[in-house]
């Protein structure tokens, strides 16, 4: 029989028991796996009989495997019975072991601590709008008729901004050309801002077929310290000089980018759009603030070890990152100065949000007791089958009966997760935005 004996913040003393009979057949279970490595004189090793073995080594020679035999099960039925959650390995000691009883077991067991949540309709969210204006149409009507351009070759006048040019370029400290300094029909944009300050403005103005000299200073902070703060020259032929002929926004443009016969149709469509990917970040913006500001509401001490998993768990997934980009993890921290303390503790104050997040909507979803339909669940599949370009109906199938006989849970977990985090956003009171006074301007 289990029980509670003390609670301090999260961390219960526990009292639990293995039943003699129980300790028993795991002191014979020991015996059958420790026999094969003890020499008994007269016997073929592992042959020799438990009582011959005890009496030559004592009775308590099999107790310390015969405990790690029994203390797990014993310990998780004490777990079940006490209906503890536990959120880390317990320190266990051995209160009581005499030879023909039951033996006591005491245990301090770090569980999920204790959540008090906030009155939901006593916090205050402001309202989170994204308008869609006409020149937000107009911003998006221009940036089709960018996206349809038609490249063309330009011989009649100089280079100008937006123009793309194609060049030969070599790079002189002095008299010297400098290492790195050099190509040939390299091509770029103008107003890109890729080379160093200056170049691009030098070539503003100059014609197709044109030698320039342009003077530049590199930048104080420039990675090459041979050049970093020098003045430099660069001799540059024009080679080519492209621009982007824009077509017209008209009833045929909309017909040639759209299924639509009239740009008035390809405007009302692409508005629509618009508001619609603006209602859905909307809804996305208010529901982070709802959580958050509930989070930040409700009342928790956050275990040290939940925020150092949440910590392992980001680490986890940036290291995976970096290494579909080529990056290998010791070069990055090379590259930035740092090292794997240096990262832990740039992500612990987040973590530690991310792990009380996690605790007020285990509360919620507890307390709330959602109701998961089979449609929903089915639902979920269906995503997640998406998510896995599985389409056809056989495979489509056999995924979602072997997803739903092996990860129910996990599939009703993420349902409840989302139904918690829709209703903290739906009954949390929405305010307007609180107009900003002279002294909070200045102050910020």
């Amino acid at each position: 029989m289990a029980k509670v004996i003390g609670k301090e913040k999260n961390i219960v003393s526990i009292e639990f028991e293995i039943p003699q009979d129980k300790f028993e057949e795991s002191v014979q279970k020991a015996y059958l796996k420790m026999r094969g490595k003890i020499n008994i004189p007269g016997f073929r090793k592992g042959k020799a009989p438990r009582k011959i073995i005890e009496l030559n080594y004592g009775k308590g020679v099999f107790y310390d495997e015969a405990l790690d035999i029994a203390l797990p099960d014993a310990y998780e039925a004490a777990l079940t019975e006490l209906e503890l959650d536990p959120i880390n390995k317990p320190k266990i000691d051995i209160s009581e072991f005499e030879e023909g009883k039951d033996i006591v077991i005491s245990a301090k067991v770090e569980v999920i601590p204790d959540v008090v949540l906030p009155d939901i309709k006593e916090i205050e969210v402001e309202k989170i709008v994204y308008e869609v204006t006409e020149n937000d149409v107009d911003e998006a009507l221009k940036n089709m008729q960018t996206q349809n351009a038609r490249v063309i070759n330009v011989e009649d006048r100089p280079v100008a901004i937006g123009d793309t040019v194609i060049i030969d370029y070599a790079g002189f400290l002095g008299d010297e050309q400098f290492e790195g300094g050099t190509a040939e029909k390299h091509s770029f944009e103008i107003g890109s801002n890729t080379f160093i300050p200056g170049f691009e403005d030098g070539l503003i103005g100059k014609n197709l077929g044109e030698d320039a000299e342009i003077n530049v200073t590199f930048p104080e902070e420039y990675h090459s310290p041979d050049l970093a703060g020098k003045e430099v020259t660069f001799k540059v032929k024009i080679n080519e000089i492209k621009a982007k002929e824009l077509p017209e926004l008209d009833d045929e443009f909309a017909k040639d980018v759209s299924e639509f016969d009239s740009l008035e149709e390809l405007r009302a469509d692409t508005k629509k759009n618009m508001m619609k990917k603006a209602g859905d970040s909307e809804l996305i913006a208010r529901q982070n603030a709802s959580v958050a500001a509930y989070v930040e509401a409700s009342q928790v001490e956050v275990p040290d070890i939940l925020v150092e998993k949440e910590i392992d768990y980001q680490i986890k997934n940036f290291e995976q990152q970096m290494s579909m980009q080529g990056i290998n993890i010791e070069d990055y921290y090379k590259m930035i100065g740092s090292n794997m303390d240096g990262l832990r503790d740039s992500i612990r104050p987040q973590a530690l949000v991310s792990a009380k997040s996690e605790l007020v909507i285990e509360k919620l979803t507890s307390e709330q007791n959602f109701d998961i339909s089979d449609e929903e669940i089915d639902t979920e599949l269906e995503k997640l089958a998406k998510s896995y370009r599985i389409e056809e109906e056989d495979k489509l199938k056999e995924f979602k009966e072997n997803l739903k006989e092996q990860s129910l849970e996990y599939l009703k977990g993420n349902i409840q997760r989302r139904k918690a985090i829709e209703y903290i956003a739906a009954n949390v009171k929405l305010v307007d935005k609180k107009e900003e006074t002279k002294d909070e301007t200045d102050n910020n």
